[in-house]
């Protein structure tokens, strides 16, 4: 049986440790029985990392990053794909770690309809803006609590190993100045649901 993660597993203070960590892990939606593997993240710091939204401080846009670390900050991006994300670190500090890809488990029927593609098409999920389309996740979800809430991510004790985890540079993040170049993304090697980014 799946254990959801506790709010112990978002406290760490580096948000890059969250972003590998949650490789693997199920995100799943309680209310439709959606279900998929995290196979991509972003990990997103505060003050000192200029791709990040809280680089200059907290702003009406930005706040729910500041919260409680295990809440999601839900926003909008180019004012039409919905961007999930998992507040990191503890309230007050802005940390955050973008989900790029997931691999669909349970409830496909529910995402490709919401969707408009077939299951075996990569992009049903693969991407940010795909994936909350997909497993039907909304604005009215931005700082939901994710260890009892309506989206709740989990630990079925799948282990990726190190060998097949990669990283790289952020995607659309060429304006950060240095913060463009760090290593800050992750993803499971060899899995057709990371996006084509």
């Amino acid at each position: 049986m799946n254990r959801v993660l506790p709010r112990s597993f978002y406290e760490k203070k580096n948000p890059v440790l969250v972003a590998r960590g949650l490789l693997g892990k199920i995100i799943r939606i309680t209310r439709d029985g959606c279900a998929a593997r995290i196979v991509e993240t972003e990990a997103y710091g505060g003050s000192l990392d200029r791709a990040s939204h809280a680089w200059r401080g907290r702003t009406a846009r930005n706040e729910s990053m500041f919260g409680p670390p295990g809440t999601a900050y839900v926003y909008l991006c180019y004012g039409i794909h919905r961007m999930m994300n998992v507040v990191t670190a503890l309230e007050g500090t802005a940390a955050a770690v973008l989900i790029r890809g997931v691999e669909p488990l349970e409830g496909i029927d529910k995402m490709t309809r919401r969707r408009g593609v077939s299951a075996s098409e990569f992009r049903l999920t693969a991407g940010p803006g795909a994936l909350t389309q997909a497993m039907g996740i909304s604005m009215k979800w931005d700082r939901c609590d994710l260890v009892c809430g309506p989206i709740r991510i989990e630990d079925d004790g799948v282990r990726i190993p190190g060998m097949k985890i990669q990283k790289g540079t952020r995607v659309g993040v060429g304006y950060a100045g240095p913060a463009a170049n760090f290593p800050w993304r992750f993803w499971i090697r060899g899995n057709p649901w990371v996006s084509r980014a």
